[in-house]
């Protein structure tokens, strides 16, 4: 009998769930105080939320006038570092820029470390709502060229800068790290696929594992009400175990207790969203700069599949600016990889390729000259 992961357990609680050590790896990377370089923890309200989010601010020096960015985290609770598998990427990457003369605000998410807010129940949408309240807080700073702000986003980060690019007036440019262009339910799947792959699970179980992820994404990209949904989920639920009985669950966990974390699981306001949502017509929006990046080896947000359709979105768009690189051997965090696979992003010492960091850098400062 094999345990069934729903996908969104592989995906979104990577860093609990995968990477729990007790011991503190190593990573060369990480700066150290003193910094060459000014930063300052700030708080900035979101007013339609009517919550408080904290972060970091860094400037080159503390008194001139900078270019700057924000930077927007990937999926499930981060806080400012973007902190996960004992790495903090936002960490890295912040010094890289700050110390390249560019500003930097980081921040942790609604509900995690010291922003307020609840996030179970925010979607994309909402979280969208907090980068634009930090791109308002931006605008108050003396120390900021108003005309060059710009979103760095990775992973549903990059899906997240285009929606405030479209809404917001001010945002100058677009870095889309390991971003998507494809919808959510298809992301998923092809994520379930490779990852199980990578990990060592037959093509048998992978198959298994596909098929009620099918059934469960087409329930859930056809309801309209969360009761309905539920009850939806848990007939399908239980007619896919009776059908399959070799995919049943082990380790103490009983069918119905099972189903109910399914349930749980497929019914957040965050993955009813992500599941339906499409970025194409949001994309086909943007006329601002926008930098694509993928790892090679990316797992999560596919290259092959996302990079050629964010290309051809945009350039619907009409957008004169765009730049689409895949870089080899790196996966979905940007680290120099063997396979891609989740498992070796602990492993890793590595936080961020300094080729990839190369690539930022030169591209910013294309757009900021």
């Amino acid at each position: 009998m094999k345990k069934i992961l729903p996908v969104w357990i592989v995906i979104l609680m990577s860093s609990s769930f995968i990477f729990a050590q007790n011991i503190k790896p190593n990573r060369p990377q990480e700066p150290q105080e003193p910094y060459p370089y000014y930063s300052e923890d700030i708080t900035f309200e979101n007013k339609q939320a009517g919550i408080n989010l904290a972060g970091t601010l860094t400037l080159p020096k503390k008194e001139g006038i900078f270019p700057a960015v924000i930077l927007i985290s990937g999926s499930g609770p981060q806080d400012r570092n973007e902190e996960l598998a004992g790495h903090k990427p936002f960490l890295v990457l912040s010094d890289y820029l700050t110390r390249n003369g560019i500003a930097v605000l980081r921040y942790d998410d609604r509900g995690t470390a010291l922003s307020g807010g609840d996030f179970k129940s925010a979607t994309s949408v909402d979280l969208a709502t907090d980068v634009e309240s930090a791109l308002a807080y931006l605008k108050t700073r003396k120390e900021i060229d108003q005309k060059k702000i710009g979103l760095i986003g990775h992973s549903e980060g990059g899906l997240i800068a285009p929606l405030v690019a479209v809404k917001s007036k001010g945002v100058a440019f677009i870095v889309m790290l390991g971003g998507p262009r494809i919808p959510g339910d298809k992301i998923l799947l092809i994520q379930q696929r490779l990852i199980a792959k990578a990990s060592g699970k037959s093509e048998k179980e992978i198959r298994g594992t596909e098929r009620i992820n099918r059934e469960i994404f087409d329930v859930v990209k056809g309801s309209s009400d969360i009761e309905q949904l539920k009850i939806d989920l848990r007939s399908d639920l239980k007619k896919f175990l009776s059908a399959n009985p070799n995919l049943r669950m082990n380790e103490g966990m009983t069918d119905d207790e099972f189903i109910n974390s399914q349930v749980d699981a497929y019914t957040t306001p965050w993955m009813q969203y992500f599941i339906k949502y499409n970025p194409k017509p949001i994309l086909e929006k943007v006329k601002i700069p926008v930098l694509a990046l993928n790892g090679e080896k990316d797992l999560q947000i596919t290259p092959k599949e996302n990079l050629k359709a964010i290309k051809k979105a945009l350039r619907k768009a009409k957008n004169k600016n765009i730049t689409i690189k895949e870089i080899q051997d790196l996966n979905h965090l940007f680290q120099e990889s063997d396979t891609g696979a989740l498992q070796e992003y602990q492993r890793i010492e590595q936080t961020y390729s300094p080729i990839a960091l190369a690539e930022v850098l030169d591209w910013l400062n294309l757009q900021i000259k």
